[in-house]
């Protein structure tokens, strides 16, 4: 089994910043792909940003050049410094890993969801 554990949510003005982090615990071997998805009222789960574990990394389109998802593998966990911060932007923030245990099965993982709300 593993656990993810979510912080850093808040409320914030536009124009303001949050940084996200994600901490993976468990049977963890490795850890593959680590990504920060949200999902708005009324609206599907988005993508937002992906981590491999080469420390490629991909954004949505709308928030290229705020936002940036960094990884420390020593502690298993990845973060989502949130920049020029958008009322578009509020949303619950979930993110998702991808792992192997010790027999090389595949986990997929998901956070609890953390509340982001931008609004002055």
């Amino acid at each position: 089994q593993v656990q993810l554990v979510e912080s850093g949510g808040g409320l914030v003005q536009p124009g303001g910043s949050l940084r996200l982090s994600c901490a993976a615990s468990g049977t963890i071997f490795s850890i593959n792909a680590m990504r920060w998805y949200r999902q708005a009222p009324g609206k599907q789960r988005e993508l937002v940003a992906t981590i491999t574990s080469a420390d490629s990394t991909n954004y949505t389109v709308s928030v290229k050049g705020r936002f940036t998802i960094s990884r420390d593998n020593a502690k298993n966990a990845v973060y989502l410094q949130m920049n020029s911060l958008k009322p578009e932007d509020t949303a619950v923030y979930y993110c998702n890993v991808i792992s192997r245990d010790g027999a090389h099965r595949l986990r997929d993982t998901w956070g609890q969801g953390t509340q982001v709300t931008v609004s002055s």
